[in-house]
């Protein structure tokens, strides 16, 4: 059986950075909300909660849904940006793809057209469901034609699908057979869990179909991407840096699943992002682009100009998360209810990380 990799320790754990206090963490903190420029995963308005430490700024946006346990991971994210820094980088530029939601086909060019020139590779997002967890009737129609009109528009783009886990293994297998000819770069999480992961890519091979699996939900422990290596689940994994504690856990991840990676945003605000772009820079093996132009998605940002790629790349944000805009968040600041609501969350994350020492 695999076991958790040996990784940096988190915040207040014996031998790891000092945890600061509650009342450090919340002393600067900023509640935001963030509008979207289209609805994304189910969301219209992305929360967030910015925390300015003594080293610069961190995020700390676990989903609404996440309790205490997971989110001490994105807690422990936010402490090394604020508190520690990044490690230095060892490129100065990241490749990022432009991310299309479900939209209808007709209105994938324009989406297209907020990443600007450069483009060398797109996700698709794919399997969209209805507020009630169901599969959107007509989607299987509907992600045949938004990917191959991306396939239109950018002939020469690398081109990937990700369902968030969002199908059966049969409807992941008829779908990625369909488009067998568009040439996909891979397709991401597919299915829910390892075990149908391995099962959907082996009946790919079984049929021809040659396109990569790329584990994301899959991975949102420490000891996940080896579980995704030694299962043959996946061909490479997404990574993002709030699930997996920060900047040099997630490193030390990847090192340790002996996989590829992509990196990924949670869907941050700038500052999050960039932490991403750190994550990215300081890998020693970078083969594709990363999926950290999600600040196109907002309608809103906290950083002027926001994070987002220029011909294709993002820079490197070398040790420090680049500063909100003060102007900025006052236009996105969130009311007080929200402010305590998130600081509840900060304290009950916080007393995870407490219980380690």
């Amino acid at each position: 059986m695999s076991t958790a990799p040996a990784l940096p320790p988190l915040p207040g754990a014996p031998g790891g950075p000092a945890l600061p206090s509650i009342e450090e963490l919340l002393a600067d903190a900023v509640a935001v909300a963030l509008p979207m420029r289209v609805r994304f995963r189910g969301t219209d308005l992305r929360h967030a909660l910015l925390l300015r430490g003594p080293a610069g700024w961190g995020e700390f946006s676990p989903f609404p849904e996440y309790g205490p346990h997971e989110s001490a991971a994105w807690l422990a994210a936010a402490i090394e940006a604020g508190w520690q820094g990044w490690p230095a980088p060892v490129r100065q530029a990241v490749p990022v793809n432009a991310t299309v939601p479900a939209v209808d086909a007709a209105d994938v060019e324009a989406v297209l057209a907020r990443y600007g020139d450069g483009i060398t590779a797109v996700k698709v997002k794919v399997a969209e469901h209805g507020p009630e967890g169901e599969l959107v009737p007509g989607s299987r129609e509907a992600d045949l034609a938004r990917v191959r009109r991306v396939r239109a528009l950018l002939p020469h783009a690398q081109v990937r699908v990700d369902a968030n886990a969002g199908w059966t293994p049969t409807e992941a297998v008829d779908v990625l057979t369909a488009l067998a000819d568009v040439g996909l770069e891979y397709a991401e999480q597919p299915v829910p869990g390892i075990t149908d992961l391995a099962e959907v890519r082996a009946e790919l091979r079984a049929r021809g179909v040659p396109t990569p699996i790329a584990a994301d939900e899959a991975v949102r422990k420490a000891e996940d991407p080896l579980a995704v290596a030694a299962a043959g689940a996946a061909d490479l994994i997404v990574v993002k840096v709030q699930p997996l504690g920060g900047v040099r856990r997630a490193a030390a991840i990847v090192a340790a699943a002996g996989l590829p990676a992509v990196v990924s945003s949670a869907l941050d605000t700038s500052v999050g992002i960039a932490g991403g772009a750190a994550l990215a820079a300081c890998l020693p093996s970078l083969p594709h682009a990363c999926g950290l132009g999600t600040a196109a998605l907002f309608e809103h940002d906290v950083v002027a100009p926001a994070w987002g790629p220029r011909a294709g790349a993002l820079p490197a944000p070398g040790e420090r998360a680049p500063a909100p805009d003060p102007g900025l968040l006052d236009r996105v600041r969130a009311d007080g209810a929200r402010q305590a609501w998130w600081a509840d969350r900060v304290r009950a994350a916080h007393a995870v990380l407490a219980a380690q020492g």
